[in-house]
């Protein structure tokens, strides 16, 4: 029997706050119900629930509706609605006769950010019941400071994101509350730290600082947490007025233990990680050792379709910004396949985010692949530059390295079109993909164009001539003179000269498909 510590309703709603979720019907102790999970609910899936599950009910939000869900929830722990919710007697008896809680989501807040909360709260593997909380839990850091300091308190990373909040953040600004929900401060309140020198000045002093803001703000007092000279985050403290010397001694001490506890998550995480790339690496690999690999992950064996995802890279980003960078990707490409299928998983294998899908049903399943992929960019927005490359369907184990191959050599197409933002499945760039390979090949033999073609670069690079261009335009317009014309900006009489010219010197035959053929894929294979 495991000692971990139990995850329940009653401490997720503690560390979570009123600023984000508040029990809208529960009766006697079943705040006490062990959570396992989130999973978002579908009306038009089959209710298939896991015990213990926090259901995400979007759209459910009339008394009858969830009176159904309570019904189909079975073993669930609990179900979220977005308030203001319709809850009457009937859903209060229903509530009483299934045993499984209503929760209501904060208006400001969205199901993403919930989902997203959530999971990261049940990754940490550190939730326990009140009064068994260990010490070097964030949140519960996080709510012993505000204690001390009788203010809210966030603990922060380097880049602002919130790692962990105390209680009694509806007591802050409009501000906090938006950093609470979205799990980051925002990009306007960070500029106008940045600008005003309030970085510069907390990340210099080994102190904590007070910081002044707008009226409309509540002051805040902040600390960096240090490893060495190494800044591993923050925290911050909505307070009205400067700290007194005991509080701040308080804060620079919470500061120390936050340091400590960011240094373990830091191994943990580094050491999980590797261990889900190489297992899922085996996996990819589809020998004899992906069965066992696909049971330590909890991944499905049958009907899988793998997402090869990567990040463009910024001109001016470093390597361990860029490192960075692929790592957070891949953590949202792993939230948003788990939220898609429990039994889904995703790593970072070099500098590649691959995801093994299953995907059960009827139909296109590499369409429905696509689909996914394409729904996860839309919601990390353009600014990850990222494109994925999608695999055919693997019917077990043994094809998921051809799936994996797939996705490879479609991710390597959309780079090849240097586009940014897009999704491609293999079939539909298989083509793309074999004019690759066989360019590989050429290039490795070291072959070069020939024939016709081979004259024409010639004459060219000699000449300073546009044969190969005027070519190339005539070939993609299927012979119409006036389309092709336009495309390179000459007159309909000086192109078909060039045409005439081209002929002459090359030989090519263009009355003849196969010497067309012959030369637009010299065109592709070596480049025009």
């Amino acid at each position: 029997m495991s000692d971990r510590p139990r995850a329940s309703l009653r401490r997720i709603l503690e560390d979570l706050g009123s600023t984000v979720l508040d029990v809208a019907a529960a009766e006697g102790d079943l705040l006490d119900a062990e959570v396992t999970g989130v999973h978002i609910y579908d009306p038009l899936d089959e209710p298939l629930l896991p015990a213990g599950s926090i259901v995400l009910a979007v759209g459910v939000d009339r008394a009858e509706q969830i009176c159904a869900l309570l019904d189909a929830a079975g073993p669930a722990a609990g179900v979220v609605v977005k308030q203001p919710v319709d809850v009457d007697g009937r859903v209060h008896a229903k509530v009483r006769e299934t045993g499984v809680a209503v929760l209501g989501l904060t208006r400001a807040a969205s199901w993403a950010q919930v989902a997203a909360l959530l999971r990261a709260l049940l990754a940490e593997g550190d939730l326990a019941e009140p009064g068994e909380t260990p010490i070097d839990d964030l949140f519960s850091l996080a709510n012993a400071v505000c204690a001390l300091l009788d203010a809210p308190i966030t603990i922060e990373d380097r880049s602002s994101r919130v790692l962990a909040y105390s209680g009694r953040q509806d007591e802050a600004d409009p501000g906090r509350v938006e950093t609470v929900l979205g799990r980051q401060v925002p990009e306007r309140y960070r500029r106008m730290l940045e600008e005003r020198g309030f970085f510069r000045q907390l990340y210099q002093n080994r102190e904590p600082i007070y910081i002044e803001l707008d009226e409309d703000s509540i002051n805040r007092a902040a600390v960096a947490v240090r490893s060495g000279d190494e800044i591993l985050g923050s925290i911050w403290a909505a307070v009205r007025e400067p700290l007194s010397g005991q509080r701040r001694q308080a804060l620079a001490d919470a500061a120390k233990i936050v340091a400590l506890q960011l240094l373990r998550q830091r191994a943990g995480a580094d050491t999980r990680r590797r261990l889900r790339a190489d297992l899922l690496s085996t996996v990819l690999a589809g020998g004899g050792d992906a069965a066992e690999a696909a049971g330590r992950l909890g991944v499905a064996s049958e009907r899988l379709c793998v997402l090869a995802a990567q990040l463009g890279d910024g001109p001016d980003a470093d390597a361990a910004r860029r490192e960075s960078d692929r790592q957070r990707f891949c953590d949202a490409l792993a939230l948003h396949v788990g939220a898609i299928h429990p039994k889904a998983a995703a790593a970072l294998v070099g500098s590649v985010a691959y995801a093994v899908l299953p995907m059960h049903g009827s139909g296109d399943e590499e369409a429905r692949a696509v689909r996914v992929a394409e729904s996860f960019l839309a919601r990390v927005g353009p600014r990850h530059a990222a494109n994925i490359g999608v695999g055919r369907m693997a019917r077990n184990l043994a094809e998921v390295a051809r799936s994996r191959a797939d996705a490879d050599r479609a991710l390597r197409v959309l780079r090849a079109r240097s586009t940014s933002g897009a999704v491609a499945g293999y079939t539909g760039v298989h083509f793309e993909s074999l004019l690759l390979q066989v360019s590989d090949l050429a290039h490795a033999e070291e072959q070069t164009p020939t024939g016709p073609y081979e004259r024409l670069l010639e004459h060219d690079a000699r000449h300073g001539s546009e044969l190969v261009s005027t070519l190339r335009a005539y070939l993609d317009a299927f012979g119409d003179v006036n389309a092709a014309s336009a495309k390179i900006h000459v007159h309909a009489n000086t192109f078909r000269y060039r045409l005439k010219r081209l002929v002459q010197i090359s030989g090519l035959d263009l009355a003849d498909p196969e010497a067309r053929l012959a030369v637009m894929l010299q065109m592709r294979i070596f480049g025009a």
